[in-house]
């Protein structure tokens, strides 16, 4: 048999490559920011039922990307917040799930976590360091006491409640990670869920925002020319 003439399908191949890629290679991921600000929404204190802060996304094309969130959470009062205390969470109505604070410092050798004033964060999985265990990094706070910087959201999907031993392995209990909305429809509604778990501290959320990025669907000639190339890599591997 004869080998397949594929030297004189070349430039075909190289079209067919320049359809795929092309709308990647022309920057079409798309990030939007969606903010509520100036909240100050208290956090019962103690109280397990907590508070749902939620906002309706419309009006997007293609599916998730990537998710960032941004939180404040200042502390009242004279005593202000205690860090440990907070619980929060992210849902949408597709099921996607997000931990993001889960008893920031518990374990069984800080049994109350840690104790500052709150948070003014971004949680991003791409993050270089997880948020339940800032003090062991290069924490920064800003005037206000609040922690401050980029950080992987807490990821810990245990019930809050726990024993604190069962924090003791948070760097690999990460199951409940922003990645959990990659694939789905942007257009929803988005619920922020905060608790305070343990009396004494105050705090409410000053506000919040959402980023999302989103990648266009591919076209049906995008489609195409993968099986183009699907179909010319068989026969070659016949020849």
């Amino acid at each position: 048999m004869s080998a397949f003439p594929i030297a004189q399908l070349r430039p075909l191949i190289i079209c067919c490559i320049f359809v795929v890629v092309s709308p990647l290679a022309f920057g079409q991921l798309t990030t939007n920011i969606f903010s509520q600000n100036n909240l100050n929404e208290a956090i019962p204190d103690n109280d397990p039922n907590g508070v749902q802060i939620s906002q309706n996304v419309a009006g997007l094309s293609g599916s998730i990307a990537n998710i960032q969130l941004s939180l404040d959470i200042a502390g009242t009062g004279v005593g202000g917040a205690f860090s440990g205390d907070y619980y929060a969470e992210l849902v949408n109505n597709q099921g996607g799930f997000a931990v993001l604070l889960n008893r920031a410092g518990m374990s069984s050798a800080n049994p109350f976590g840690y104790g500052d004033d709150g948070f003014s964060v971004t949680f991003s999985d791409t993050a270089a360091n997880d948020i339940h265990l800032y003090q062991d990094y290069s924490a920064s706070f800003n005037l206000g006491g609040q922690l401050i910087g980029m950080w992987q959201p807490d990821g810990e999907n245990i019930s809050p409640l726990s024993d604190p031993s069962a924090f003791d392995n948070a760097l690999n209990q990460q199951t409940a990670m922003l990645s959990s909305f990659d694939g789905g429809n942007p257009n929803d509604t988005w619920t922020l869920f905060l608790a305070d778990l343990s009396e004494g501290g105050t705090a409410q959320v000053t506000g919040w925002s959402l980023d999302i990025t989103t990648v266009p669907e591919p076209p049906p000639a995008n489609l195409l020319a993968a099986g183009l190339l699907a179909s010319l890599w068989f026969l070659r591997r016949q020849k």
